[in-house]
């Protein structure tokens, strides 16, 4: 039988590229991810939770996996609008986490 996995890339062209990604799964520290980075671990069937963060933004994501089925996500470090102004203004700018389930 295939195992179940979970697998998460910060690998999206829209990534600003800046800052780590701290991922959690079920309350556990599983990765820390720079752009290009990907993290695969076998999990349980069932529901998880996962959480990533860049120190400033949270975002959390329940999610079921099937026996064999691989669960795919791609966590997302952007900039949202007007952050080029805060960048001009303040020397850094706000950076937004997303998380998309792939399939």
């Amino acid at each position: 039988m295939n195992p179940t996995r979970l697998v998460i890339a910060r690998t999206s062209d829209e990534d600003a590229r800046e800052r780590q990604v701290v991922v959690s799964i079920d309350g556990q520290k599983a990765a820390t991810l720079m752009f290009g980075g990907t993290f695969t671990r076998e999990v349980a069937p069932g529901t998880h939770r996962l959480r990533a963060h860049n120190t400033l933004v949270w975002k959390t994501v329940d999610f079921d996996v099937k026996p064999g089925e691989t669960a795919a996500f791609t966590v997302v470090n952007r900039p949202g609008r007007g952050t080029f102004g805060l960048l001009s203004v303040l020397g850094a700018r706000p950076l937004y986490v997303e998380v998309r389930r792939e399939t």
